[in-house]
């Protein structure tokens, strides 16, 4: 049902979402998660409603509401305790894998208080694996990987939802890592084209590195299943296998989980420099040649069949001058995300760009690096000046200046590079706390 947001209506509709809000009416449907090589029921995925009836039942008008009244965040704490307080009223066993979309500014704002005692004791007593949407990764890629360091900080599992949607956001996947790759639909009911090809071919490249597992969704016939096992998937859901409706009332023996939830190494605090000259031998060059070599790697990051991540250091704010503003403003505009670093380095430094400033104790500030991750193609050149008392022949001085050389390196290794990557990326992520612990001797406030 659509909003209405004409005049005559406006206040009864704000009325009406307080009160859905302020009195949590959040009603929880649930679609199992199979394996698709036995149809076994291994989770499932709770779906959020609102009010039944009313102008805000159905969850994209609820949301969209929210959002226009700056109120996401609090209802999608809401969404997800709701769902918690089914799953363990309903006592879902610990085997079983509960899957919940979750808006990224949720995971970046403390939970409301009144629903805290529900949410900690849903994260003690369940496995939870939260779904963020992939047209987030393509609107808001720096703020999904903020989000996602949270999650994981909580111990939960990510899985990236209705992927094939927003095909370039597959650049995004080796730096959200996700435990599980929902496919959408769209890719498992239509026709195999080469978008669709590309897009499954990334997803699988993606697997293949990293063990997650793909579930494919809007599976409603046999061709569907058939189609997504082909594609790699060794999970679905679907009407073939059950629609939403309330989980079981009584649960037979649980063979064990087949929702893998990965053990990823930190993101690591080594720079980039750091990260690449421990497999790769470091040369030196002079700061024309790295310009030079730089530029490349920025062109080849704004190639408009493979959109891409591209993320740089230019050890202090001054390096940015007005030239590079210009040049990484346009960029910026045929990229999934622009980031740079550097001391001093603000917020916005150009249109579009993702700023962060970094601690002249870190490291990092005496670095370059131009770090690119696309779909199918990663590159990592990685710079920084030998130590003063470095002797260096006057011979090595390849420009013929005074100016002291680099030392430097360049990767197009993908595991070397997507490191590389994440170690940028792990600065740029902002403080954040979700779920504060509850007060000493607080009880959960459902039954348990």
């Amino acid at each position: 049902m659509s909003v209405d947001n004409s005049g005559g209506n406006r206040t009864g509709l704000i009325r009406e979402f307080d009160e859905v809000l302020g009195r949590r009416q959040i009603a929880v449907v649930f679609q199992p998660v199979v394996e698709l090589a036995t149809a076994r029921v291994v989770g499932f995925e709770a779906l959020s409603r609102g009010p039944q009836g009313t102008h805000l039942e159905a969850p994209t008008a609820l949301f969209a509401f929210a959002y226009e009244q700056g109120r996401a965040a609090e209802l999608d704490w809401a969404c997800q305790a709701a769902a918690f307080r089914a799953a363990m009223q309903a006592h879902m066993p610990p085997e079983l894998t509960l899957f919940v979309n979750v808006e990224p500014a949720s995971l970046r704002t403390e939970c409301p208080p009144d629903l805290l005692d529900t949410i900690q004791a849903g994260l003690r007593q369940l496995n939870v694996v939260v779904e963020l949407t992939e047209r987030y990764l393509a609107d808001d890629p720096a703020g999904v990987l903020n989000a996602v360091a949270v999650a994981r900080a909580e111990g939960l599992g990510i899985a990236v939802d209705d992927l094939g949607a927003e095909p370039a956001s597959l650049a995004l996947m080796p730096l959200v890592r996700p435990d599980v790759i929902k496919l959408d639909l769209s890719l498992i009911q239509s026709q195999p084209d080469l978008p669709v090809a590309r897009t499954v071919n990334g997803v699988l490249a993606e697997v293949e590195r990293t063990g997650a597992a793909i579930l494919a969704e809007g599976i409603e016939s046999s061709r569907h299943a058939a189609a997504a096992y082909a594609m790699g998937s060794t999970l679905g859901q679907g009407w073939k296998f059950g629609r939403p409706g309330p989980l079981p009332t009584h649960w037979g023996p649980v063979a064990g989980p087949s929702v893998p939830v990965l053990h990823h190494d930190p993101a690591t605090l080594a720079t980039p420099f750091e990260v690449i000259t421990r497999e790769r031998p470091a040369r030196l060059a002079s700061r024309q040649l790295l310009r030079s070599l730089s530029k490349h790697l920025e062109y080849r990051a704004a190639d408009p069949t493979d959109r891409s991540v591209l993320v740089t250091c230019f050890e202090d704010a001054s390096y940015f001058n007005q030239t590079i503003a210009r040049r990484y403003a346009n960029l910026a505009t045929a990229t999934l995300m622009t980031a740079v670093l550097g001391h001093g380095m603000p917020a916005n430094p150009a249109h579009a760009v993702r700023g962060t400033s970094l601690s002249t104790r870190d490291p990092l500030a005496q670095e370059w690096a131009v770090v690119v991750i696309a779909a199918h193609f990663s590159a990592a050149l990685v710079a920084r000046r030998p130590r003063p008392d470095t002797p260096i022949s006057s011979d090595l001085r390849l420009d013929g200046s005074e100016e002291r050389p680099y030392d430097f390196a360049v990767s197009y290794d993908r595991d070397l590079a997507i490191a590389a990557a994440q170690s940028l990326v792990k600065r740029m992520a902002g403080p954040g706390t979700a779920i504060p612990e509850p007060a000493t001797g607080s009880t959960p406030s459902v039954d348990t």
